[in-house]
């Protein structure tokens, strides 16, 4: 059995629409893995996003490793949909600093924009500073501006 990771296995409804530097925007189509015994949006899974956006959007700075998980807080303030429905979700930097990454994530409806879940992810960042991997974007996000360009990259 090949392990093709968490998030791989869990999360393979989710699009990334959207990537600038320190925020990442997403859409989740809810499959029927993602669904508790009520038949809604799993709060296990609303985690799992918590943790994976703000790791996406501490990349989203170019950095290669986006550290270490110091610790990550989720609030349900609303059932987030059933099988077939969509969710925005979106990742955002509070504050990156030399050691700790800060990072502010949402799930809203897709339609009413209605806030569903919030919550935070503290990366502690202290050695992905400085990786060989690491790059610098754009402002818009949209190029490589000092690192490998696309293409070059380990994983690409």
């Amino acid at each position: 059995m090949v392990n093709k990771g968490h998030d791989s296995v869990t999360l393979d409804g989710l699009s990334i629409v959207r990537a600038v530097p320190g925020r990442v925007e997403g859409v989740l189509t809810i499959q029927q893995h993602n669904v508790n015994r009520l038949q809604t949006l799993h709060g296990g899974l609303i985690c799992t996003l918590t943790d994976t956006m703000g790791s996406l959007a501490v990349a989203s700075k170019g950095l290669y490793s986006t550290g270490v998980s110091t610790d990550i807080h989720t609030t349900f303030v609303k059932p987030a949909g059933k099988v077939g429905d969509e969710v925005k979700v979106t990742g955002e930097i509070v504050s990156l600093g030399k050691l700790l990454a800060t990072t502010r994530i949402e799930l809203r409806h897709p339609t009413t924009n209605a806030l569903l879940s919030y919550g935070s992810h503290t990366k502690f960042v202290g050695k992905a500073h400085g990786h060989e991997e690491n790059v610098e974007f754009s402002e818009d996000g949209d190029s490589v501006v000092k690192g490998k360009k696309e293409g070059e990259w380990a994983d690409s």
